[in-house]
This record gives structure tokens, C-alpha cells and sequence, in this order.
């Protein structure tokens, strides 16, 4: 009989976690870079006792909030390319259903997130409990359950032994390059203290390493045979393409086939931005230059995306005779739109179907047109970012502060109208620098993804710097993580950008013929008095370095102040809410508008958009 060791649940947890290696680069580390917590009667008598004696070697960051840990938990595993993640632990009740929304937006992005949360007593006794809600027709239903449509993996611990089954099957769903997501495990109140004699062998150091599945010698002949056969082939890369590991292998592959490669917004810096294959971003908030590719193209073979509709333009960038080729280590993605199909791992994918393409390139003259549009491109995305050329703008601060970053600076935003000024402006210094949070286009993840981000970042790149942008409305949603910055004195670079609301729903609300109402602060008919926030005197609040600038040129030299100092800075600037918008590069996308209304102005907006319907893929 193996020895024994008795532990709690809790500690053997934790013990658990901190016996996870992974090897990255020929370097093992420990997968669980620490947590984020937020400790109450749900979890600081059992996880808290557990953790106490570790922190030294595995950090637990105090939260401010339970939503934004999980979204500081996110901006981790993303800069770490899923190969690292953080738990998150929250007391049962409204602190772990504050973690709903930020478990959604790992499911939907596809990234590693442990949550350790306090349940209900597994006994009973003392029930109705504080916190607990009661289902009169089901003892065992709480707010836990809620975490099942919203995580990959899903467990309640109900004895001590079955976290021997339990915690290796989380892990594995949170390595697996096809099912990674979030994992929940509830811990009862008095589960959590229940003690059971576990193997010494169970604790054992373990080295994992991410799976890589070669595709079906057959899918990738079939493949080959559609790309030799295509005169206009336009390469769709995504956001899997980094997490493959396989920026080197797309670049290769380009070049070597003479196909021009067209980004997501997830995959938006797989290629420098000076690449001559790099043809520039695609769909609702891309580029002139790859929606001219993506229409023309006779074949459009998509490398780990999941062809969210902002990258197809709700299925009309894409020709509808256009034959689809997917390659995704995800079946479920590969096969959408009735794609041939790739099931496999990027990295050994486009090598496998590189050398069963060898020697053949696609036509030389239909790179050189595409090269020629993004060439037209670049000239309107300079016009653009150029300060002076219309009032304060976003893009006028994109490109102002692009200019000034360092290639291996990191660039975080999130939903609003930024993702998509980010998506067509942002000029990629260095490949997996550009974090636009677009999967669950999630206000409020800009500051605390930002400051997830900086705890890797500042373990593997202490020098870079991380630079979150976010407009007033994020701001305000959620902002308490700019305090954790300064705590943990992981430095960000925060822009504001105050345009008086949310300004982009605004102008899709007008775009579709209505008058404003209820989006900028302005246009809001409960708001009876109108007050201006000082964001410079609440960023100073929370201790961090704060000012305020008129223009890009003042925004300049603030951005150099901020790079050269250690502590944390904000810089606030306000930008038009009607005419500070990029207007090129759009393709369509598909909105619901009224069938009828009053409204003669709403009617002919969607009379206009039900008119380029017809060019919509219907999966063929």
C-alpha cells in the first residue's frame, strides 16, 4: 500500500496545484501562476488556512472585485498563450455569482481559468444558510449551478477523495487545445475542512505539455489539392495560430506559396505590420485592403479562427462560390460552414500541408494586387491617425501612442468603440503584443485584463511596458484594478478616452435611424444634471499618476513621461463622440432592426441594410 498523507480538502488542493509543471521552451514552471481572491465565510476558514503557508511561492493577489479577478485571470492565461493560468476564489454567494460574467468571457475566448468557490454545507444542518438560495423543489440547486453553461468543466466536490479524480480532469480540460476553457470546482463550506488520508504519490512533481494532434493524412492531401487548384487563395489567421505556436510556420507558409494573409481581431498580431504578406486586418472593423482580398478570393483558407461574425461580416466578406478551408485543432470550428476540413494543431498542420504543396505558389500577380491595396491602405490608415485631420479622435490617440511604443510593449483593450479602432489602425511591432478583447466584447475587462497581463508580463518581460486603452464608459463600469496596480506595483499605462458616454452604440443607434437616446451622458433624459467626471482626480484617488491633455501633441509627451517613470500613470484626453470615427474598412454586419416603425429615418435604415442580404453565405 502506496504511503498516505492527511490533508484537507483544501490543502490537498492547493498542494495539488502547486506539484503542476508545464514545459515551455525546454523550461518547466509551475502552471498555476497563483490566484486571485477575494476571502469571506465561503472560503477564507479552509482555502485561506491553505494557501497562508504557500503565498511566498504562489501568490494570491487580493481582488477588488470578483469579476475583475476573472478577468485579470484572463489577461494572464491570454499573454501566456494558455500555457499558464490563474485560480480564482470568491466566498459562496454574490461574490462567487459576481464571476459569472468573467467565467463567460474565458468560455468564449477559449482560455484556462481555475475558479475555487465557496458552497453551501454539504450536510445541511445549518441550512438556509447566509447567502444561500433556496430552490423549494431542489435541495441541491444553488448559484453554482449557473456555472455550467458558462465553464468546459464543472464539479462539486462532495467527498475528499474525489478531488483525486477531479482536480487532473479540470487541468487536463483547461491544456486541451480543442476544449480549453474555464473550470469551476464548488468547495462546500464543511467539504472544504473534511480531511481524508490521500497518496503521497498524488502530490508527486508531474510535468505536463500541451497536446499537439497531427491532421488525417487524407483532410491534409485534400487541402493541398484546393489550394493547387485556386487561383485567388487568401489566408484567414486567427487568435489559434499564437496559441499553436505557429506565427513562424504561417510566415513560412506565406511566403513559400506566395499567399497573402488577411488577420482576425483575436489574430491580430500574428504578422508585423510591415510584412509583405500581411494584407492587413478583416471583416466589420478591418481594413479596405483585406475586405478587397476577402470578397475576391476563389478560396479562403482559415487557420485557427472560430470565424466569429465581426471576422466573416456575417458571412458576406467571403464570396458565396468561395470554396472554405478550415484548419483548427477544434472540430466544431473547423467544420462551420461546410469547410473542408483540417482537425489539428496549426504548427504541424501548415507544415503537413506545406510539404504536400511543395514547389507550387499561388499566381504571382494576385499577391501583387493585394499587396498594391494594402499599400492604398496604409496611406488611408496614416490619414487617419493623423492628429489636426478632424476634432480629438480615437485613432488619433492609436496612432499617436503606437509611435512611441516598443516592440515588445503590450496593447490591451476591450469592447466599445476602441476594439474596433485598435483592429484597423494598430500597426503590430512584434507578433502577440495585441490584446483586443473582442470574443465576449466585454466592458470593464480593459484595466483588470491589463493588470493580469502586467503580473506575466512583468515575470518574462519586466522592462515592456502594458498599455490599456478605454473609454469613459469602461472606465466607470469598472475601474477598482487600477488600485490593485498600484498595491502589487505592476505597473500600466492607462489612456482614457472621455468621449462623454458610450459614443459607438450611440452612433449605431443613429446609424440605424435613431435619434440619441440613453448612451451619451448628454442624450440621457433621467440624467436632470450634467456633471463632468474628473478622471485625472480619481485616478490620482487610487494613487496612481494622473493627468490631463487637450490633444495628441500633449498626449505625446505625457505617453514619454509615463513610459519613463516605474509607477503606474493615467492619461486622460477627450475625444468627439459623432466625427472622430474610422469610416473605411468596414464590411457588413448583420443587426436586428425594426420590421416596422413609426419612424421614416428607421424604416430606410433598414431597408438599406436588408439590401446587401442577398450577398450573405448561406454554408455553402
Amino acid at each position: 500500500m502506496s504511503d498516505t498523507i492527511r490533508l484537507t480538502v483544501a490543502q490537498a488542493i492547493v498542494r495539488w496545484l502547486m506539484a503542476q509543471h508545464i514545459e515551455i521552451d525546454g523550461t518547466e514552471t509551475r502552471i498555476c501562476g497563483g490566484g486571485f481572491g477575494i476571502f469571506g465565510h465561503g472560503n477564507v476558514p479552509c482555502l485561506g488556512e491553505a494557501l497562508y503557508p504557500v503565498h511566498d511561492e504562489m501568490p494570491l493577489y487580493r481582488g477588488q472585485n470578483e469579476t475583475s479577478m476573472g478577468f485579470a485571470a484572463a489577461g494572464y492565461a491570454k499573454y501566456h498563450l494558455r500555457r499558464r493560468f490563474m485560480f480564482c476564489t470568491a466566498s459562496a454567494g454574490p461574490g462567487t455569482a459576481n464571476l459569472l460574467t468573467a467565467a463567460a468571457l474565458a468560455h468564449a475566448n477559449r482560455l484556462p481559468m481555475l475558479m475555487l468557490c465557496g458552497d453551501t454545507f454539504l450536510t445541511r444542518l445549518p441550512d438556509p444558510v447566509l447567502q444561500q438560495l433556496e430552490h423549494f423543489g431542489d435541495p441541491t440547486h444553488g448559484v453554482n449551478d449557473a456555472f455550467k453553461s458558462v465553464t468546459r468543466y464543472w464539479d462539486r466536490i462532495t467527498h475528499p477523495l474525489q478531488i483525486l479524480q477531479s482536480l487532473p480532469a479540470a487541468l487536463a480540460t483547461m491544456l486541451d487545445p480543442a476544449d480549453c476553457g474555464p473550470a469551476f470546482l464548488g468547495l462546500p463550506q464543511d467539504v472544504q475542512g473534511w480531511a481524508a488520508d490521500y497518496p503521497v504519490d498524488f502530490f508527486a512533481h508531474r510535468v505536463h505539455r500541451i497536446r499537439r494532434q497531427a491532421a488525417d493524412t487524407g483532410e491534409v492531401a485534400e487541402a493541398a489539392a484546393l489550394l493547387k487548384s485556386a487561383k485567388r487563395p487568401v489566408i484567414v489567421a486567427g487568435g489559434g495560430v499564437q496559441y499553436s505556436g505557429a506565427v513562424a510556420e504561417l510566415t513560412t507558409f506565406a511566403e513559400t506559396h506566395g499567399i497573402p494573409v488577411v488577420e482576425t481581431i483575436a489574430g491580430r498580431a500574428n504578422l508585423t505590420d510591415d510584412h509583405g504578406h500581411n494584407i492587413g486586418p478583416v471583416g466589420v472593423t478591418g481594413s479596405d485592403s483585406a475586405n478587397w482580398a476577402a470578397e475576391r478570393a476563389d478560396l479562403v483558407f482559415a487557420v485557427g479562427t472560430r470565424l466569429q461574425d465581426f471576422t466573416t461580416g456575417s458571412w458576406t466578406a467571403f464570396a458565396r462560390d468561395a470554396r472554405l478551408l478550415h484548419l483548427n485543432v477544434g472540430r466544431h470550428d473547423a467544420a462551420k460552414h461546410l469547410a473542408a476540413t483540417v482537425v489539428g494543431d496549426a504548427k504541424l498542420g501548415l507544415t503537413a500541408i506545406s510539404e504536400a504543396l511543395a514547389g507550387h505558389a499561388a499566381p504571382a500577380d494576385w499577391l501583387a494586387d493585394c499587396q498594391a491595396e494594402r499599400a492604398r491602405w496604409n496611406d488611408t490608415r496614416a490619414e487617419t491617425v493623423r492628429p489636426g485631420n478632424r476634432p480629438n479622435s480615437y485613432a488619433q490617440a492609436i496612432g499617436t501612442v503606437n509611435a512611441l511604443m516598443a516592440p515588445e510593449d503590450r496593447v490591451v483593450a476591450a469592447a466599445g468603440g476602441l476594439p474596433a479602432e485598435v483592429t484597423a489602425n494598430w500597426r503590430t511591432l512584434k507578433p502577440g503584443t495585441v490584446d483586443v478583447e473582442f470574443g465576449f466584447s466585454c466592458m470593464g475587462y480593459e484595466i483588470a485584463g491589463g493588470w493580469g497581463a502586467r503580473i506575466a508580463q512583468s515575470e518574462a518581460e519586466p522592462d515592456a511596458d502594458t498599455v490599456v486603452l478605454t473609454g469613459d464608459g469602461s472606465y466607470l463600469m469598472l475601474n477598482s484594478d487600477l488600485y490593485s496596480a498600484v498595491l502589487t506595483e505592476k505597473k500600466l499605462i492607462v489612456l482614457v478616452l472621455d468621449n462623454g458616454g458610450f459614443a459607438v452604440i450611440n452612433k449605431l443607434q443613429n446609424s440605424t435611424g435613431q435619434e440619441s437616446f440613453n448612451n451619451l451622458i448628454a442624450d440621457t433624459p433621467t440624467a436632470t444634471r450634467q456633471v463632468a467626471v474628473d478622471f485625472e482626480a480619481h485616478a490620482r484617488a487610487m494613487g496612481a499618476e494622473a493627468e490631463t491633455v487637450s490633444n495628441a501633441a500633449e498626449l505625446a509627451e505625457a505617453f514619454r513621461r509615463a513610459k519613463a517613470r516605474p509607477e503606474t500613470s493615467v492619461i486622460v484626453m477627450q475625444v468627439d463622440p459623432y466625427e472622430g470615427w474610422t469610416t473605411e474598412g468596414h464590411a457588413w454586419w448583420e443587426i436586428g432592426t425594426p420590421e416596422v416603425s413609426d419612424s421614416e429615418s428607421v424604416r430606410a435604415a433598414r431597408a438599406e441594410t436588408e439590401a446587401t442580404r442577398h450577398r450573405q453565405r448561406r454554408g455553402v
